[in-house]
């Protein structure tokens, strides 16, 4: 790794200009290429990462990081450099909803045969769900289901798939809000509303006030994005049981056993 950004700073032409920092699978090195501001971020190589400065050019710029350059084959990409220090974590949160949602309805567009199909994914997905005696049969019967129902007309939509607080970041030149860190993947625009609802949990209460909450944030994104509220709550009843089933095939611990209860508790509060 040290090499690897040795030798893109020289090739790129650019200056550290900051501390680097780090999430579970990139760093990211402000720098400077003359007077201009910008971030290397290098990725650790994983496939959902890999079509990720494709979707960056397709959205070019607007309500999305602005790519400047990328190099996929080293996992390299020279972004614009936002205001990291303000995201939607402190903001309150009917407007962080909104916002999350418009900008949804920005990034959705459709797409070719580049990116990764949503149903593809969850095929897989719910062949392992249909298999594991970890979860309820209740659960498993109901998310195959609906996923059943739903998945012929998942459509070629360009999804972000992780737009939650943290990956929403202030760009000062334009005054406005903009997404980072896409894991792109084709399908139905509804099934991204999962990580709206798994960030800032202990702002949704419990029993009757979590049913509300996580109702009412569906509601706002949808409102703000133009999707359809009942598909959204399908598709996100989905992604809950499979969610749940990846906690129970990880190390069985209190936190594992939270993440099970918690997305089984959601998969209940969105039903009808």
């Amino acid at each position: 790794l040290p090499r690897l950004i040795a030798d893109l700073l020289e090739e790129w032409q650019l200056i550290v200009d900051g501390a680097p920092s780090s999430g579970h699978t990139a760093v990211v090195i402000p720098v400077r290429r003359e007077d201009e501001p910008l971030m290397l971020k290098v990725v650790w190589p994983h496939p959902e990462a890999a079509t990720e400065h494709l979707a960056l050019q397709r959205w070019a710029g607007g309500a999305a990081v602005r790519l400047v350059r990328a190099d996929p084959s080293r996992g390299a990409l020279l972004l614009e450099r936002l205001d990291a220090s303000r995201d939607l974590t402190e903001v309150w949160i009917d407007e962080a909803c909104e916002v999350i949602g418009g900008l949804l309805g920005e990034l959705h567009r459709g797409v070719g045969p580049e990116f990764p199909r949503l149903t593809d994914w969850l095929d897989g997905q719910l062949v392992d769900l249909a298999a594991t005696e970890a979860l309820p049969r209740r659960v498993i019967d109901r998310a195959t289901g609906l996923y059943r129902d739903l998945a012929p007309s998942a459509g070629h939509t360009l999804l972000h798939t992780d737009l939650h607080f943290e990956n929403v970041l202030w760009r000062e030149a334009d005054r406005r809000w903009v997404v980072i860190d896409p894991k792109p993947m084709a399908g139905a625009p509804g099934v991204e509303l999962h990580p709206v609802l798994r960030n800032r949990v202990d702002e949704l209460g419990t029993g009757a006030a979590f049913r509300w909450s996580v109702r009412h944030r569906i509601e706002l994104v949808c409102d703000a994005a133009e999707i359809e509220e009942d598909l959204a709550r399908s598709w996100t009843m989905i992604v809950a049981a499979v969610q749940a089933m990846w906690a129970t095939q990880g190390p069985q611990n209190p936190a594992a056993k939270d993440t099970v209860t918690w997305n089984l508790t959601l998969q209940k509060a969105l039903e009808d």
